[in-house]
C-alpha cells in the first residue's frame, strides 16, 4: 500500500471512531439510571433508597430500591372527588368542625388544629378513628404544605395506616422523586403506585380507598391478603392491589424489615400518620362499611 493510500485510509478510520464514540456518548446520556433520570453532563440523577434492604417478592426489587422504576407522571382532571358529599350509608369522620370521631394513639382527645373546615397536623402523635371497619370505602382530601423543604421522604410526609399495620402513603410527590414504594399512593415499602397523578403543594388532592382486610382461619392460617384499590384524584393508582406483610416502620415492625403477617381481628381503624410534624391538611373524610362477610 503506497504511504497516501495510507494516510488516506488512517483519516477515514479515526473519523468513523469519532462519530462512534459521538453515538456512544449520546445513549449514555440519555439511558440514565434505572428509575432516574439523566442530569446535565449524562451522570443519573440520584435517588434516595436502600440496596441493603430484603428482596420484595419475584426477587427484582429491594424493598424501598432506588434503582425500581419511577412511575410515569399523568396531569389528572381539574377535580374528581373533591367536596364530595357522603352517600346516605356512609359515616363522616370529620366534616371540618370537630375530631369527636378520632382519638390519639393512647386513646386521648384528639388534638390536632381544626380551622377553617380542616385539620392540620400537629406534632404530637397520629389520631386514629374510634369506629373500626372490616372492609370499607374511604374517602378523605389533604393539601400538601405550601412551603416545600427537603425532598422525597422528608417532603410532606403523612400516610393513611390501616390498623397501624397497612400503610397507604401520604407524600409531596409533585416534581418530586423517591424511592417508587414510597411516592404518594404506594403501598408503603412494597408495590409502588401504577403513575404519579400528584397537584401542586397547596391543591386539594383526593383519595378514594377501598379496603379488604386480611382473614386468617381457625387454625391461624392466611386464607385472605390484605388489598386495596386507591384512585388519587380520580386516576387509580393502585388496583386489588395485594400486600405482602403488614408495613414496615409501624405497628412495631421493624424499619426495612421483610413484611409478615401476623393473625388479627377484620376489624381496624383507620389512622392519620404524624410523620414528624409535617404540616399536611385534611378535610371531608367519611366512610362506607361494605359489610361483605354479611353479604357473602
Amino acid at each position: 500500500m503506497r504511504i497516501q493510500d495510507a494516510n488516506r485510509s488512517s483519516i477515514r478510520l479515526a473519523g468513523n471512531l469519532a462519530i462512534i464514540g459521538v453515538l456512544a456518548a449520546s445513549l449514555s446520556s440519555s439511558s440514565g439510571q434505572a428509575g432516574g433520570a439523566s442530569v446535565a453532563g449524562g451522570a443519573p440523577e440520584k435517588i434516595e433508597g436502600y440496596k441493603d434492604t430484603p428482596m420484595l417478592p419475584g426477587g427484582k426489587w429491594h424493598m424501598h430500591d432506588p434503582d425500581r422504576p419511577q412511575p410515569a407522571v399523568v396531569t389528572p382532571g381539574a377535580a374528581f372527588s373533591q367536596g364530595a358529599p357522603p352517600p346516605s350509608d356512609a359515616e363522616m369522620l370529620f366534616d371540618g368542625k370537630d375530631l369527636s370521631k378520632w382519638q390519639t394513639e393512647r386513646g386521648g382527645e384528639a388534638a390536632w388544629n381544626v380551622q377553617d373546615g380542616y385539620v392540620e397536623i400537629v406534632h404530637n402523635g397520629g389520631i386514629r378513628t374510634k369506629g373500626k371497619w372490616a372492609d370499607f370505602q374511604l374517602h378523605l382530601e389533604f393539601s400538601e404544605p405550601t412551603v416545600t423543604t427537603g425532598h422525597g421522604q422528608a417532603r410532606g410526609n403523612s400516610g393513611v395506616l390501616i390498623g397501624n399495620l397497612y400503610e397507604v402513603q401520604i407524600v409531596d410527590s409533585y416534581q418530586d422523586k423517591t424511592y417508587a414504594d414510597g411516592q404518594a399512593g404506594a403501598l408503603y415499602g412494597q408495590v409502588p403506585p401504577l403513575v404519579n397523578p400528584a397537584k401542586p403543594p397547596g391543591e386539594w388532592q383526593t383519595y378514594d380507598i377501598i379496603w379488604n382486610s386480611p382473614r386468617w382461619n381457625e387454625k391461624g392460617e392466611l386464607t385472605q391478603k390484605a388489598s386495596v384499590t386507591v384512585l388519587f384524584n380520580g386516576v387509580v393508582v393502585q388496583d386489588k392491589s395485594e400486600y405482602i406483610g403488614s408495613t414496615d416502620g409501624i405497628g412495631g415492625q421493624g424499619f426495612r424489615q421483610a413484611p409478615v403477617y401476623k393473625p388479627h381481628p377484620p376489624e381496624v381503624f383507620i389512622e392519620l400518620q404524624d410523620h414528624n410534624g409535617n404540616k399536611v391538611h385534611f378535610r371531608n373524610i367519611w366512610v362506607r362499611d361494605l359489610h361483605l362477610a354479611e353479604r357473602s
